[in-house]
């Protein structure tokens, strides 16, 4: 006689269990997106991975002592200490900036909105030498406002800012477009400060973007040469930035100690990506 206990119904908390051990097919790709994935993955190869791979090989052929022969070359450790710092600084200000910026133009209607709006794309429309020139002409020796910061560490700051300006605000825009504001006044009608708010619920919402406008403005900073070729001078060990010292190796035919430079920044904008990506992780882990 079988009994009651051997003909009850399962629990539901065994069926749950039973799904949860049911494993997860390792890819869902169709065969559709299997040939999209190929075929992006070889673009991606053909434009970035090999000629990064090009670099780094070219900066390994002179082997270790080569390599370490141009890291201590007091023109080249001037260039980098000075990009990286300057890059770094122009960063910081574009976070704090940028994000205000930002809030402004979304929650805030005012006259001349829409021409702010455009001003802030300028940069990316403008070629950089034209930029250079105009940063020239306006805080160069003859300028207009009485202003004159031509071969110092200033013109590069100002060269960097003036092309990184538009990556902050229109990665953290469309963040704040999507967020309600009734989340914050309903976290503050429910007794938080200001800055609570601020720490709680829009800061982890927008730490993704902020990280993401930060690593490109610096990585774009690192690399410029048009904006700060003509108001920086390019003296040597004063205001010659990585992208002008990797110029001169190349045109000298020093191919190898040009890629020595390149492979370094390459290094530090991995850096800095990951360090951004791991400090915003933790911010929105956090709220």
């Amino acid at each position: 006689m079988t009994s009651p206990a051997s003909t009850a119904a399962p629990s539901p908390l065994r069926g749950r269990r039973a799904v949860a051990r049911v494993p997860r097919p390792r890819s869902t790709l169709t065969r559709g997106s299997g040939i999209a994935l190929g075929a992006s993955v070889l673009w991606l190869s053909v434009l970035v991975l090999i000629p990064l791979g090009a670099v780094v090989a070219a900066a390994a052929s002179g082997g270790w002592a080569g390599f370490w022969a141009v890291l201590t070359n007091p023109q080249t450790v001037a260039a980098i200490t000075l990009t990286v710092t300057q890059a770094a600084l122009v960063t910081l200000l574009n976070i704090v900036i940028g994000t205000a910026i930002a809030w402004v133009l979304v929650r805030d209607s005012f006259p001349g909105k829409r021409a702010i709006e455009v001003i802030i794309d300028v940069p990316f429309a403008l070629p950089t030498i034209v930029a250079g020139l105009v940063l020239l002409g306006l805080y160069g020796p003859r300028s207009p406002v009485g202003v004159d910061v031509a071969n110092t560490k200033a013109a590069v700051f100002l060269a960097f800012a003036f092309v990184t300006l538009p990556f902050v605000v229109r990665a953290v825009q469309p963040v704040l477009e999507q967020l309600d504001p009734d989340v914050e006044r309903a976290a503050r009608s429910l007794g938080a400060s200001g800055t609570q708010t601020w720490t709680r619920v829009l800061l982890p919402a927008l730490a993704p973007a902020i990280a993401a406008g930060a690593a490109m403005s610096f990585a774009r900073a690192v690399s410029e040469y048009g904006a700060l070729v003509l108001i920086s001078g390019n003296l040597a060990l004063r205001t010659e930035v990585t992208s002008v010292r990797i110029l001169t190796y190349v045109e000298n035919g020093q191919l190898a100690q040009a890629a020595v430079v390149a492979t370094v920044l390459l290094v530090i904008a991995f850096l800095v990506l990951i360090t951004l990506d791991i400090i915003q992780r933790r911010v929105a882990r956090r709220g």
